[in-house]
């Protein structure tokens, strides 16, 4: 375990011997920190935070903040961070309230500077929020997405697996799996072609997925009439059975 002798950890604090702390950092009571975590200078790791393993945070990382939610009455809820992530520049992670009780990103991911993740989100794997991407509390992002820098969220909106948002938007409704995401409004743009090609998705899969997106969009089917025209007319292969499951569970309406 490599300290610099400016930081100050909290003697309640498990962090593993093969991490390294660098200058002025705060780890704070109950935190849990796993093998590999390289945390830059001024990294402040609040109370109840857990990081798992390889995880590097950059400077001004605030992991753990109290929410901003005017609910919150001071209950023990968390931050949970899973492996290999990368936590750029002035990074802000709000724990959960009690709602939910913690706040969660994945594996994998790569969250750019000035990102902030507020309270209770879910934030899957091999997710790229580009710099100062806003997330509100209860957004949850789905696995493998991308959303462009200075993006809003609105909160408890939700975005689907494999898709990819633009940069400088705003997302004020739930953004379906496997798509492109653009303009202003927030408007389905096409699949995410190039994505779904470089994670070799097939052909044949990238073609029922657009003929679904088809029947959604272009049709003059409500989204209530396209939902039984797509389960009548396209095989309900996994990517079909993951566009009509978010569908049917959106509360906030797609765009």
């Amino acid at each position: 375990m490599k300290i610099h002798k400016t930081s100050i950890i909290h003697p309640s604090a498990k962090i593993d011997k093969d991490v390294k702390i660098d200058q002025f950092c705060i780890i704070d009571e109950n935190v849990e920190i796993g093998k590999g975590c390289h945390l830059y200078p001024y990294v402040h790791i609040m109370k109840n935070s857990i990081i798992g393993k390889n995880n590097i945070i950059h400077q001004g990382g605030i992991i753990g903040g109290l929410p901003q939610d005017l609910k919150f009455n001071g209950e023990n809820t968390k931050v949970v961070i899973g492996d290999n992530n990368i936590i750029r520049e002035h990074v802000t992670i709000n724990r959960g309230t009690k709602l939910v009780g913690k706040t969660i990103v994945g594996n994998n991911c790569l969250l750019m500077a000035y990102v902030h993740i507020a309270h209770d989100c879910i934030v899957d794997d091999k997710i790229i929020l580009a710099n100062g991407v806003q997330l509100a509390g209860h957004v949850e992002i789905g696995y493998h997405v991308t959303i462009g820098g200075i993006t809003g969220v609105h909160q408890f909106c939700k975005v689907g697996e494999h898709s990819f948002v633009g940069a400088c938007r705003l997302i004020l409704h739930d953004v379906p799996p496997f798509i492109l995401a653009t303009g202003e409004p927030l408007q389905y743009s096409g699949i995410n072609t190039v994505g779904l090609r470089r994670r070799k998705f097939s052909l044949n899969t990238r073609n029922k997925i657009k003929n679904a997106y088809k029947i959604l969009y272009s049709s003059n089917c409500n989204v209530s009439q396209a939902v039984k025209e797509i389960k009548a007319t396209i095989d309900n292969s996994k990517e079909i059975k993951s566009i009509l499951d978010f569908i049917k569970k959106s509360d906030r309406g797609i765009i």
